[in-house]
C-alpha cells in the first residue's frame, strides 16, 4: 500500500496539490502551521482576486472546503514539520506535536511573507496612521466596512498608491519584482473609485508591469473607465502638514519635483521569502535561492523539483507568484510527485 503524500502549507498551491493527488486516488496528509486553511488570501483578508474578480473568501474558501471534505485528505492544522528523513517512497516526518507520519514524497507549498513597511520608514508607515498597506485596504473592502482613514474614520477624498514598496529596491536588499503588485494596485484603485466616486486616486510608479492580458484589463481600464491617475515618479518621502499627508518626489517624465497632499497613502507591499525558509530548508534538506526563496531545479525533467529527490516545491515558496500560477504549480508538482511511485514500484 502506498504511503500518503505530504503537503506542507495550506494556501492556494497546497490546496491545489492536495486535491489533484486525491482526485487520482492518492492519500494525502496536509500540514498547515496556522489554525485554518487558505494561506494569505484568507488569513490576510484579501478582497476581490485578479484576474477573475471573485472574492477570496469564495474562491480560495471554496478550495479549502473541497480539501477538508475529501476523505482522502487528512488535514492537520496548527502544526509544523520538525524532522524529515528517509528516501523517496519511504520518508518519515515528525510534527511539532510529537506525532510521526510516513510519506511517499513531499510538496512544499509554504508561501511567502508580506514585506513589512516599517523597513521603509521614510515613506511614513508606522509614523502616520493614514499610511497603510494594500493588504490593509483589502481588509477594509472585504470586511464591508469600506475604505476609511484609520485616524478618524473619514472617507478619503484623495488617495496615493505607492508601488514597489519592498520590491526592486537594492537599498533595503529587495532586488526582485514581486510580480503582482502593479495589477493588484490597479484593481484596488478601481475598487476605491467604485466605492468612492468622488475620491481621486493616484498611482506612483517606476514602471508598470501589468503583464499579459492584465495590461488591458487593469492598467488601461483603470485609467480610461475609472479615471485613475498614473504618475511616473521617484518618491523621496511621505510627511504631514498636520492635516494632510504630503508625498514628495520627482516626476521622472518631466524631471521636476512634485509635492501633492493626500488623505491616505497606500503602500503596495511586495512578497518577501517566507521568514521560516531557513528552518524549512534545514528540515527538508533542500537548498535556498540567493534571496532566500526555496530553490527549484529546471522544469525540463519535471515541475517543482528541488535539490532533494522526492521533495517538490510550488507557488510563492519559490518566489513571487500569482494565485492562478500558484494553483497551476501545485497541480504540476502533484504530477511530478506521482512519478516517485514509478520508482518505488520499479524497485519492488
Amino acid at each position: 500500500m502506498n504511503k500518503p503524500f505530504l503537503i506542507v502549507g495550506g494556501g492556494p498551491a497546497g490546496l491545489a496539490a492536495a486535491k489533484a493527488l486525491a482526485n487520482v486516488g492518492q492519500d494525502v496528509t496536509l500540514v498547515e502551521k496556522e489554525e485554518s486553511l487558505g494561506g494569505a488570501p484568507i488569513l490576510s483578508g484579501y478582497a476581490k482576486l485578479v484576474p477573475t474578480g471573485e472574492w477570496a473568501s469564495d474562491a480560495i474558501g471554496g478550495m479549502a472546503d473541497a480539501v477538508t471534505e475529501d476523505a482522502r485528505i487528512n488535514v492537520l492544522t496548527g502544526r509544523t514539520v520538525t524532522e524529515f528523513d528517509g528516501t523517496p517512497g519511504a520518508f518519515s516526518a515528525k510534527l511539532s506535536d510529537g506525532a510521526t507520519l510516513d510519506a511517499t514524497a513531499a510538496i512544499l507549498c509554504t508561501g511567502f511573507t508580506h514585506f513589512d513597511s516599517v523597513n521603509k520608514p521614510e515613506w511614513g508607515f508606522g509614523t502616520y496612521e493614514d499610511v497603510v498597506t494594500t493588504t490593509q485596504v483589502e481588509q477594509m473592502i472585504s470586511s464591508g466596512q469600506g475604505v476609511k482613514c484609520p485616524s478618524d474614520g473619514r472617507q478619503p477624498k484623495r488617495v496615493a498608491i505607492l508601488l514597489c514598496v519592498g520590491s526592486r529596491d537594492r537599498q533595503i536588499g529587495r532586488e526582485w519584482c514581486s510580480k503582482i503588485c502593479c495589477t493588484v494596485s490597479s484593481n484596488i484603485a478601481m475598487e476605491i473609485r467604485e466605492e468612492l466616486p468622488d475620491c481621486h486616486v493616484y498611482i506612483y510608479y517606476m514602471d508598470i508591469r501589468t503583464y499579459g492580458l492584465n495590461e488591458d484589463l487593469y492598467y488601461w481600464k483603470s485609467q480610461e473607465e475609472y479615471k485613475v491617475k498614473y504618475i511616473k515618479a521617484r518618491i523621496a518621502e511621505v510627511t504631514s502638514d498636520g492635516e494632510k499627508l504630503i508625498v514628495k518626489g520627482e516626476d521622472t517624465l518631466v524631471k521636476r519635483p512634485i509635492t501633492i497632499p493626500f488623505d491616505m497613502v497606500v503602500h503596495a507591499i511586495g512578497m518577501d521569502p517566507n521568514v521560516d525558509n531557513m528552518m524549512i530548508a534545514s528540515t527538508f534538506g533542500v537548498q535556498l535561492q540567493k534571496h532566500g526563496h526555496i530553490d527549484k531545479q529546471d522544469s525540463y525533467g519535471g515541475i517543482g523539483r528541488t535539490s532533494r529527490a522526492g521533495v517538490f516545491v510550488a507557488g510563492a515558496a519559490m518566489g513571487p507568484e500569482t494565485i492562478d500560477d500558484s494553483i497551476a504549480q501545485g497541480q504540476g508538482a502533484a504530477i511530478s510527485a506521482l512519478s516517485v511511485l514509478q520508482g518505488v514500484e520499479a524497485a519492488e
